[in-house]
């Protein structure tokens, strides 16, 4: 998968991983990246497929935090 294509499909999959599993962004909570991640795989696993200077990881994971306000946590 095209970076790009990937980007779009992560970004929108956080918002519903947050909403399945009841994640609030009010502060009392932080959302783990790696629970997300596993769900991906559940889901759309070809979503994980592409490259990236760092890994494609470490990019979804910005990706992450920037769709759930967590920017502060970098």
């Amino acid at each position: 998968m095209k970076k790009a294509d990937a980007e779009k499909v992560i970004r929108s999959l956080v918002h519903d991983w947050a909403a399945e599993t009841g994640f609030m962004n009010n502060g009392d909570q932080e959302p783990s990246f790696y629970d997300f991640w596993s769900w991906l795989e559940a889901r759309a696993p070809q979503a994980k497929d592409f490259r990236s200077v760092g890994g494609a990881d470490y990019i979804a994971e910005m990706w992450f935090d920037e769709e759930l306000g967590q920017l502060w946590r970098r």
